[in-house]
């Protein structure tokens, strides 16, 4: 007997979410305790991945989550904890280099002046 729901879980694609979660994460400049986290909490992934089931009433009556219910499933397989940790990664070396960027254009602007 095949379960369809956990078939359609692996094939979904969750690139945006995902990209939409590094992003906040550097915004907030959370990168370092996120990766730790994640890194340290990948193999209780699928475990916490339940228990955000079993309080997703809770959760869903106190605040209005849109992603809730696709982050939970998203944190069931590991290979997507991976790929956030890879985004995250990859958006903060972005940001760095935007900001290093930015910083040398000033001081370019001040010797000008």
């Amino acid at each position: 007997m095949k379960l369809p729901n956990v078939e359609n879980r692996k094939e979904k694609d969750y690139t945006d979410l995902i990209e939409r979660i590094a992003t906040r994460v550097v915004e907030w400049r959370m990168s370092v305790p996120a990766i730790v986290i994640l890194e340290s909490g990948k193999p209780l992934s699928f475990v916490a991945s339940q228990v955000m089931v079993f309080f997703e009433p809770i959760v869903q009556s106190l605040f209005s989550f849109r992603d809730y219910r696709a982050f939970y499933e998203m944190l069931e397989d590991r290979e997507n904890v991976e790929r956030l940790i890879q985004a995250i990664e990859r958006k903060e070396e972005e940001y760095e280099k935007r900001r290093r960027r930015e910083k040398a254009e000033k001081r370019r602007k001040k010797r000008a002046q």
